[in-house]
């Protein structure tokens, strides 16, 4: 049996169905907490993730970085000596989580009905488009979809330039974090009621949810939010200005803060402006706000105002690159670079767990992402051959 790590869901076991990111990044964390996750894998190619690079050896780090720690079985649900070895896995299960389109757990014979009458301690957790119910709930989705469809690609980018996408999967890894919680919610309502829970996380949703202000300043105010580059859309000045020698993020979030930042840039007269009284004032006068300080700023390197503005306790940073912000100490510091072997004697560098728990060590490595099918023996001596 593999050994597992210790953590708050040690003795949990989860049945993952999931692919590519949105269920994969749930069942992570979970296995990243210490639940034994059991990943079943169609047999001609497994997880989608695994052709996606780059690759080292072969094999893809995509599929690595959010399926490390797991196990792999592949099963052909749809033949019956299979269907047999899966459901054995859900008697010993406390979470089955699978992300498949509305309706095709029910055409293999799988769903929340029906497992619920077979295995009544089972957690369900689903994470679709769009999902269960509503007129879009059959439609296929994906990450750039749902950032389109859901608002936050308007949101965006720089004011009148095509849209832009945000940085990372915020649909899929949204939807994974949401999920995630929703399952350890459901494991203490299991644990006071005895009762299991289907859980529909659907994506459209979560970016909704992610939407954070702009929704009200929509309800509230009749305004639809658009672009505004790297400005704060309720708070002045809380943005990135230009330097000498590039750009520094300055976040000047209340009164008090907008002085001391006038007083270190030599700006002392900005403070006691009438037009800049307020945040409401500042924000009404942005312009002419964000021209005084970018005059002053342009003067001298981003370092040097980083340095005078962080002794004068102003929060403020740089625009790092992804070098550069990985190779800041406080990575090493709080172990948000953790190592994986690549199964060819080497290692992969990859994120950290930012869940950080006094009760549980955060060792600096982790176990493999399992090849496909790699765990069989194992798993089926685990529900009995």
């Amino acid at each position: 049996m593999t050994q597992h790590a210790s953590g708050p869901l040690s003795g949990i076991t989860v049945i993952d169905l999931s692919r590519i990111l949105a269920g994969p990044y749930c069942t992570f964390l979970m296995a990243e907490m210490g639940a034994r996750v059991i990943k079943v894998e169609p047999p001609k190619g497994g997880d989608d993730a695994r052709a996606y690079g780059p690759y080292v050896n072969g094999k893809s780090t995509y599929f690595a970085s959010v399926n490390r720690g797991k196990e792999s079985i592949a099963l052909d649900l749809k033949k019956d000596e299979d269907k047999r070895i899966f459901e054995k896995l859900l008697e010993k299960a406390d979470v089955v989580v699978e992300n498949f389109r509305p309706g095709t757990m029910e055409k293999l014979g799988f769903g929340w009905e029906t497992l619920h009458k077979k295995f009544p301690k089972l957690i369900y957790a689903s994470a679709s488009g769009f999902g269960h119910t509503g007129p879009n709930s059959k439609d296929p989705a994906y990450d750039m979809v749902m950032q389109g469809m859901g608002g936050i690609m308007s949101i965006t980018g720089n004011e009148g330039q095509p849209p832009s996408r945000v940085g990372m999967s915020i649909g899929d890894i949204g939807a994974g974090l949401y999920t995630a919680v929703a399952v350890n919610a459901a494991l203490v309502h299991r644990l006071k009621t005895g009762e299991s829970t289907k859980i529909d996380i659907a994506m459209f949703d979560c970016q909704l949810a992610l939407l954070e202000n702009a929704i009200m300043r929509y309800t509230v105010e009749g305004e639809i939010p658009g672009p505004l580059g790297a400005r704060h859309p309720t708070i002045t000045p809380f943005q990135a200005f230009k330097t000498q020698t590039g750009a520094i993020i300055i976040a000047a979030g209340n009164d008090g803060l907008f002085v001391k930042m006038c007083e270190a840039l030599g700006l002392s007269g900005l403070a006691t402006s009438p037009d800049y009284k307020s945040n409401a004032l500042r924000q009404k006068h942005h312009k002419q706000l964000e021209h005084s300080i970018e005059s002053v700023l342009k003067g001298a390197p981003t370092n040097h105002w980083l340095e005078v503005l962080g002794k004068a306790g102003v929060p403020c940073g740089p625009i790092n690159n992804v070098e550069q912000a990985i190779s800041h100490p406080q990575v090493a510091a709080r172990n948000m670079i953790v190592e994986v072997p690549d199964g060819s004697g080497g290692t992969l560098k990859l994120a950290g767990n930012p869940l950080k728990m006094s009760a549980f060590a955060d060792p600096k490595t982790r176990r493999a992402a399992p090849d496909l099918d790699a765990d069989r023996a194992a798993i089926l001596a685990y529900v009995g051959g």
